[in-house]
């Protein structure tokens, strides 16, 4: 079995916990969610869920992971018995199924960004229903798929210290510069304000105790912040003692509600300002997240000329370099558990974790309306991971969870507060979001 590396600095720990976090579902699934859930009654939801649910289980996956020291696989029988030990296979199954889905879009995504960048953008309706096909359909899109599964698989074969935290520290800080600019740009058209007023300010109450508007918001929640798959287990079990655990869970929960908010601050403008030209390109589709983000906003933005093409080329550019982060953070929990479980060196388990996932990918590939499903059935995954890490950690193995944020010099009052809400709060909620959601999913089949 492999020497276990550690972290270089807490910097670099942190820049990648908050790299895989930050990525496709913050990029567009905010923004599309926000849309879908009546703008500010979603953003309010998502907060409350963040703050009072999430941080909780964020701390908590990541004592499982210091504390024992262990791949997401291992990590649960090591810390509560041999009981656990599906948790670790839920952690395994669950992020081999997103990144299947995940590098089709992250192919798409490279795609758009050279087609925009050497082709130009679609100027109609009619080249947008081209640009679409070009995009997702055919031989490309398996070759986009491959491509992306093995830029991810380069990053993590070269280890922790060597690909993970290097590439996190020169992506993360190029992924806020490029996002802010974006945003600064953004609030430079004309109708900027109706495009912040209809994601910031729309305020609609029925939303927000809508099944739907829940669903979205603890998916939303779970999926960006890479609760309950097992990631920030894997990514923890590299640290050592000194890092205080609650306070980079809220830098990472931070950073990743930024960039979301940011990206909205992006897309809304965009989308009010050149509303005539997206919305016949969206309904086309009926509002197909895909269409939205792939084909819609470069049609828009086609208006501009040269100036779109920069801004088109920047948005997509900085939407790979998220998704790759986040899609190296899925791959390490497979390849984690493999070096750990079966013994086997990063090199063999990295290429056999990667020609899994392609295969499993490729149904994904062959079908949008497929990969939608697979993307809203994989949130359910996450809330269950993240129900049984809460009831692991917090009724359990409480020990485990005041031991390592004790030794690490966490305030006792913030300790006890944590603990508080992992174990009476946070799988409550859990268990609420988690019916909802099933019953919100499974609703439209029995109607």
């Amino acid at each position: 079995m492999e020497m276990r590396e550690q972290w270089r600095s807490r910097w670099g720990f942190v820049l990648a916990a908050a790299g895989s976090a930050v990525g496709l579902g913050n990029l567009w699934g905010f923004s599309y969610k926000a849309s879908q859930g009546g703008g500010a009654a979603f953003i309010l939801l998502y907060l409350l869920i963040v703050l009072v649910v999430c941080l909780p289980v964020l701390v908590a996956e990541m004592v499982l992971g210091r504390s024992t020291g262990s791949s997401p696989l291992l990590a649960p029988v090591k810390a509560g018995g041999k009981l656990w030990q599906p948790m670790g296979w839920i952690f395994v199954i669950a992020s081999c199924a997103i990144l299947s889905f995940y590098a089709v879009l992250m192919g798409w995504t490279a795609d758009t960004f050279f087609h925009s960048l050497f082709f130009g953008l679609p100027q109609s309706i009619e080249e947008a229903k081209a640009f679409k096909d070009s995009v997702s359909n055919g031989s490309s899109v398996f070759l986009g798929q491959l491509l992306s599964l093995g830029l991810t698989a380069a990053v993590v074969s070269a280890g922790i210290r060597g690909g993970i935290e290097k590439i996190a520290k020169w992506s993360m800080p190029l992924l806020f510069g490029l996002v802010i600019i974006l945003a600064i740009w953004s609030s430079t058209l004309p109708d900027a304000w109706l495009g912040y007023k209809e994601f910031l300010l729309k305020w609609d109450s029925s939303k927000f105790f809508a099944p739907k508007t829940i669903r979205l918001a603890f998916g939303q929640a779970f999926f960006s912040l890479s609760l309950g798959i097992g990631i920030m287990v894997a990514y923890s079990s590299y640290l050592n003692k000194k890092n205080q655990l609650p306070k980079e869970a809220l830098i990472i929960s931070g950073m990743d509600t930024a960039v979301a908010i940011l990206a909205g601050m992006v897309t809304f403008p965009i989308v009010a300002n050149f509303s005539e030209v997206i919305k016949p390109v969206i309904e086309e589709d009926k509002g197909s997240f895909i269409t939205t983000f792939f084909v819609a906003l470069p049609t828009g933005l086609s208006s501009l000329g040269i100036t779109g093409q920069i801004i088109t080329v920047l948005l997509f550019s900085l939407t790979f370099i998220a998704a790759l982060t986040s899609a190296i953070s899925l791959l390490e929990v497979p390849v984690s558990s493999l070096i750990d479980g079966f013994g086997w060196n990063r090199n063999k388990a990295v290429i056999f974790s990667t020609l899994f996932i392609f295969v499993i990918g490729v149904p994904s590939a062959l079908s949008g309306k497929f990969l939608g499903k697979m993307f809203a059935y994989s949130e359910v995954l996450l809330l269950i991971g993240g129900f049984f890490i809460s009831i692991l950690l917090g009724w359990f193995v409480t020990r485990n969870y005041d031991q390592d944020l004790a030794e690490c010099n966490s305030q006792i009052g913030v300790r006890r507060y944590l603990k508080f809400m992992l174990r009476w709060v946070s799988p409550i909620a859990i268990g609420f979001g988690l019916f909802v959601s099933v019953y919100d999913l499974l609703k439209p089949a029995a109607t």
